[in-house]
């Protein structure tokens, strides 16, 4: 005899917005990256001569606007569907 097992398809249903969900936070990460090591080649570009005499005169000043992530912003969120 042989068990007929159902082919349950609610768990199918869940992986796409899971699926989108970490799609989502892994963009987020990368663009966060992106942004850091932009503020940090301004920082450094304007430290180097002769562009520091320039941004001297110019008024431009290194910028501490890193993109810091809340402290429970790595942790997974709970999602109920």
């Amino acid at each position: 005899m042989s068990k007929i097992i159902p082919n349950l398809k609610a768990n199918e249903e869940l992986h796409p917005p899971a699926n989108e969900l970490s799609g989502t936070e892994n963009r987020i990460a990368v663009e966060r990256k992106k942004y850091n090591d932009t503020v940090q080649s301004y920082n450094t570009y304007i430290q180097l001569f002769p562009n520091n005499i320039v941004a001297s005169m110019g008024g431009f000043q290194r910028e501490e606007a890193y993109f810091k992530a809340e402290s429970g912003a790595k942790e997974v969120p709970k999602v109920q569907f």
